[in-house]
């Protein structure tokens, strides 16, 4: 991840906490109407006004309904490990995946859904499960297997075995990716 930000302050308009240097469009016009936006989205997801987003209440979204990946969305999102998101994480998740966020940090977010234990590579066994939770039973183990074999073979430029996160953007770019 990208550097922490040791202090919070609270913005009085919006009542979100807001970490100082972390977010340098904030003092933009459309990043400030992206806050309010996404708060209005937060306060109708949130159904029981405890401030923080449960796995429920995210459910609660048809869009995500059938998404096979929506908990491991919702543990990136989840920095503090609690089992929730509240209103700073959910800022903070949506703005790296957004339109609005950075090429990095999308491909960041996406490397993250593979790397399952958060060592900052991505394992042959996690690429399994990870497609083995978008594909569900539409392949067979040993076909999927093959292709997991296939891409961390291809993938990894240094032969250690593993998918760094160099790797995984060198791979995303030769092949359009994000």
């Amino acid at each position: 991840t990208g550097p922490r930000c040791p202090t919070t302050r609270r913005s009085r308009e919006l009542q979100i906490w807001v970490k100082p240097n972390c977010f340098l469009a904030l003092v933009t016009l459309p990043f400030v109407s992206e806050v309010r936006r996404l708060d209005k989205r937060f306060k109708k997801l949130d159904l029981d006004d405890s401030g923080e987003l449960s796995v429920k209440e995210f459910m609660s979204l048809p869009e995500l309904q059938q998404n096979p990946l929506v908990q491991r969305v919702i543990d990136i999102f989840d920095k503090d490990g609690n089992g929730e998101v509240d209103f700073s994480e959910f800022i903070e998740g949506v703005l790296q995946f957004s339109v609005k966020g950075t090429k990095e940090q999308r491909l960041h977010f996406a490397f993250r859904i593979y790397d399952l234990d958060n060592d900052g590579f991505i394992s042959n066994g996690e690429l399994f499960l990870t497609l083995k939770t978008m594909v569900g039973k539409n392949l067979e183990d040993v076909q999927l297997q093959q292709l997991v074999d296939k891409t961390i073979l291809s993938a990894d430029t240094d032969r250690d075995g593993r998918v760094s996160f160099q790797e995984f953007c060198k791979v995303s770019q030769t092949n359009g990716v994000l």
